[in-house]
């Protein structure tokens, strides 16, 4: 079975312009993101996909392999179906290109996942710490059942709460790492356009319910620090030399 790790890149972004070519600690961002996936997938079936020849050039010198695709992707989901047009695989693992700090074990467990569901999406979870607002809405929100099948994702927070005399629900959060057959991939791209749900939460996975594909979400070891904007080069770098201890 051929499993491939796919990482989105690309250069126009309107909070960090850029960002996948970022120094983090002397290296590029996305650099950081290919040793993570190859640690877990090997270094043959390592891709990035993107529409700058920058991000590319960067990429391809460091010894890792490019698929180019358009520059209207609405989502990175979409870039991986173009991906997926140009490179054959069983599974397809999608992993966040702002995430220097993302576990390879993590990675090989989503795809593990994959094998066992073939015929569901996988995504990744963890629980909200202390410090993080279930209220922020730049966190997506996952409410699952007892089988941690994904009822929905919201950047509300989910579920509700009716009476404040109810205890706080563990809540859960997305951690963007899926893994996708071509099938999935391929009903996702086709449609160029996105629910009415998902344009409203800015939240790409739930697309998988207007087509009915089933999505069972998984617990991370860890959550990674993203990239998101050029202060967290800092906070990203202080935890890498943490972790490097």
């Amino acid at each position: 079975m051929k499993i491939i790790g796919i990482i989105p890149a690309r250069y126009q972004s309107s909070r960090f312009p850029g960002k996948p070519l970022v120094h983090i600690l002397g290296k590029p961002l996305v650099v950081h993101v290919c040793e993570k996936v190859e640690a877990a997938l090997g270094k043959g079936n390592t891709f990035v996909a993107t529409d700058d020849d920058r991000i590319a050039t960067i990429v391809e010198n460091a010894g890792y392999q490019v698929v180019m695709t358009s520059s209207s992707a609405l989502t990175g989901t979409d870039r991986l179906w173009e991906a997926a047009q140009k490179i054959e695989a069983d599974i397809y693992v999608n992993v966040q290109g702002d995430e220097p700090m993302v576990s390879p074990d993590d990675i090989i467990r989503v795809a593990e996942l994959k094998k066992k569901y073939p015929g569901k999406v996988i995504n990744g979870m963890y629980p909200l710490t202390e410090e993080e607002n279930p209220g922020d809405v730049n966190i997506p929100k996952v409410l699952v059942n007892k089988n941690d099948d994904l009822i929905y994702m919201s950047r509300l927070a989910i579920p509700g709460i009716k009476s404040q005399k109810n205890e706080n629900p563990e809540y859960l959060k997305q951690v963007c790492i899926y893994a996708f057959n071509y099938d999935e991939l391929k009903a996702y791209g086709e449609t160029q356009t996105k629910a009415e749900f998902e344009e409203f939460e800015d939240i790409e996975i739930l697309r998988f319910f207007d087509l009915e594909i089933p999505v069972k979400m998984v617990m991370m070891s860890k959550v990674s620090l993203a990239v998101d904007n050029p202060p967290d080069v800092q906070k990203v770098e202080d935890a890498l030399k943490k972790e490097m201890k």
